[in-house]
């Protein structure tokens, strides 16, 4: 008879785990939803902000049913302000979930491809190939250019998993080696502008600002098509993920090859960096920021943060387009320059959240 109670009584228990564990991801699901309804009403908007305003309902009617527009409409909508929306989208979810893999595999909120000098590195192997007008047998100059500013990003994120393997470095090691290849990177790129033409000097201005207004159709296509490309495999080391940042040792345990996993993601970590970077220049903040939004929306359960980081970057790029297009009435300001504007202050408050935690 105390066993049938027994029985009993842990059924109920585990019943009860059960049904709060669906709650528990019901809510974490619809927190994702919300973010995607968020990001539909940004992308809209930004379609709509502009030299001519256009309504909400102008814009979806525009987008669903295009012969339905005059020619002047039709130009604005499809041709220059798409590409710019679309663009916006792509690239905050490449440089979000970037974001987020980088802080997981280094342990450390403070990673990003732009404070641990990834992006500085894109920057600097765009600016070699602008400088010196490389152009690969069978590639051209325009496949040249995102190819150098992938090795270059590569390179640094190897360097920075080098230290972080071969020397042991902590959490903070890691970001200060981080921030003088940041500063050694802009140094770099500094003298090559030193140097350049001014075809060159313009170019290399435009990437090192960030600008969204030069965004085609096809470009956003390939940004996509790596996104796309990356994130499976992202999501196929979800688990790994999260259990990486419940300690290395514990992970190993589980038989996870740390340090296999760490060289994957900073793989895939300079490729979605520098395919977003090659055509819009060096954006800061976006992968920073983007994680710690999902991370408190969400948790830890990287199955809900990688996608939910993809969607944080992405809402806060494309709120950064139209912000853009609004603080100064008749002039399109540098979108690198509005996430810089409000990234900093929000990486100023981490540090001092970090310190307090300490």
């Amino acid at each position: 008879m105390n066993d049938t109670v027994l029985d009993a009584g842990k059924a109920t228990a585990a019943s009860g785990l059960a049904q709060a564990y669906r709650r528990f991801i019901w809510r974490r699901l619809t927190l994702l939803l919300g973010l995607a309804v968020a990001l539909a009403m940004s992308f809209v908007w930004d379609i709509a902000t502009g030299p001519a305003p256009l309504g909400p309902m102008a814009v979806l009617n525009g987008l669903l049913h295009p012969d339905s527009l005059d020619a002047g409409t039709r130009v604005i909508i499809h041709e220059v302000r798409l590409p710019y929306a679309l663009m916006a989208l792509v690239v905050g979810a490449s440089l979000g979930l970037a974001g987020a893999e980088m802080q997981t595999a280094l342990n450390n909120p403070l990673a990003s491809p732009y404070t641990l000098g990834v992006g500085a590195a894109a920057t600097l192997g765009a600016a070699v190939a602008i400088v010196f007008k490389l152009s690969l047998p069978g590639l051209g100059a325009a496949l040249t250019l995102p190819l150098m500013a992938f090795v270059f990003a590569a390179g640094a994120a190897l360097l920075i998993l080098l230290l972080s393997r071969r020397f042991g470095a902590g959490v903070h090691t890691v970001v200060l080696f981080g921030i003088a290849l940041l500063f050694g990177f802009n140094a770099l790129v500094g003298l090559l502008q030193f140097v350049a033409d001014f075809d060159a000097l313009q170019q290399i201005v435009f990437w090192t600002m960030g600008s969204l207004a030069r965004a085609e159709l096809q470009q956003v296509a390939v940004v996509a098509l790596v996104l796309t490309f990356c994130l499976p495999f992202s999501l196929r080391q979800a688990w790994a993920m999260t259990t990486l940042r419940s300690g290395e040792e514990q992970a190993r345990s589980l038989g996870i090859r740390v340090e296999r996993l760490r060289l994957l993601v900073l793989l895939r970590v300079s490729l979605l960096t520098a395919t977003a970077m090659a055509f819009v220049g060096e954006i800061g903040f976006i992968g920073l920021v983007g994680p710690h939004i999902a991370r408190l929306l969400l948790g830890e359960d990287h199955r809900l943060l990688l996608p939910g980081s993809a969607l944080a970057g992405a809402l806060l790029l494309s709120l950064a387009s139209i912000a853009s297009k609004t603080l100064v009435p008749g002039i399109l300001l540098p979108v690198g320059m509005v996430t810089a504007l409000v990234g900093i202050p929000l990486f100023i408050a981490l540090i001092i959240g970090r310190g307090r935690e300490q």
